[in-house]
């Protein structure tokens, strides 16, 4: 099994100058198996260039994994040419919306409605087909297996094991640590917490091991303090989560749009200054970056 990284931003797109190095595309990650089967985890604006690859290897048959239906994890979608073209055979994958209670098919019929964008949905060519997942609820793409994990963020967000190969990657979407919503005095604060650490330790056994950990690692500690319940982790965070996973590789992704290359270098020397014994590889995402298990 490999993957490439095709966006590995946060929140939206920054192109420019200062982002060259790590790339300025948001979520987007291709996965190949031995047998070449294609598994791709969100659609961001990196679904756009990795498209344009995909044109030159048709007819495909994809399966795109949505870990939620934010705009920086779907805006590529009605940009993937295939798409348009038939004989493409194009599987999207992804929750039930609670307030709604509507699937990912959802998705694209409001990205595609007249009001925002020229094509609708019904004018697309290829063979799609949408599915919905559930927590824990394993499926197999091929020889692919696949584990569905509910994450904690503002709206229903699925972190996806994927088993291949003999290798097993996991990708979380975008991620924070839960926080209990009870101050340390209240008397329902060991109730809560005691669900929190049930929850994280769960988790962690189902994680446990995994070659590839690819995790949300939007903040620093010090910016963190003001954006707690946004829905994002932090560096240190991530490194505390894979040595209780006792992880293989660790992939640091979701960089804040805020990021010039000289930040993410910086912070990347610092987590090595801060940590001078990690017990697995520590890699700072970088769009372009492939990985062979």
């Amino acid at each position: 099994m490999k993957f490439k990284f095709w966006g590995v931003r946060g929140s939206i797109p920054t192109p420019g100058p200062d982002t060259n190095k790590y790339g300025g595309n948001t979520t987007c990650i291709e996965i190949r198996t031995a047998d070449d089967q294609l598994i791709i985890l969100d659609a961001g604006s990196g679904m756009f260039p990795l498209s344009q690859e995909l044109l030159l290897q048709m007819p495909i048959d994809a399966h795109i994994l949505i870990t939620h239906t934010h705009w920086d994890h779907i805006l590529g979608l009605p940009f993937c040419r295939p798409l348009y073209l038939p004989d493409n055979k194009i599987s999207i994958y992804g929750g039930q919306d609670l307030k709604t209670g509507e699937g990912i098919d959802r998705t694209l019929k409001v990205q595609m409605q007249h009001s925002f964008f020229p094509i609708e949905e019904s004018e697309l060519k290829a063979d799609i087909s949408y599915k919905t997942v559930s927590a824990g609820r394993q499926f197999n793409i091929a020889s692919a297996n696949i584990t569905p994990i509910l994450l904690n963020h503002p709206v229903v967000n699925f972190g996806y094991l994927v088993h291949c190969d003999g290798k097993k990657l996991f990708f979380t979407g975008d991620y924070e640590t839960p926080i209990n919503p009870c101050a340390i005095t209240d008397k329902d604060y060991d109730h809560y917490q005691q669900q929190i650490d049930q929850q994280l330790e769960q988790f962690i056994a189902q994680i446990q091991g995994v070659d590839a950990l690819i995790i949300d690692s939007s903040y620093t500690d010090q910016e963190y303090l003001t954006k707690k319940h946004w829905g994002h982790g932090t560096y240190n965070a991530a490194i505390k989560l894979a040595r209780q996973a006792q992880v293989k590789r660790l992939f640091l992704t979701h960089h804040d749009p805020i990021r010039t290359d000289a930040d993410l270098d910086a912070i990347y020397a610092e987590l090595l200054n801060n940590n001078p014994e990690l017990e697995f590889e520590l890699v700072v995402a970088q769009e372009g970056m492939e990985v062979l298990l």
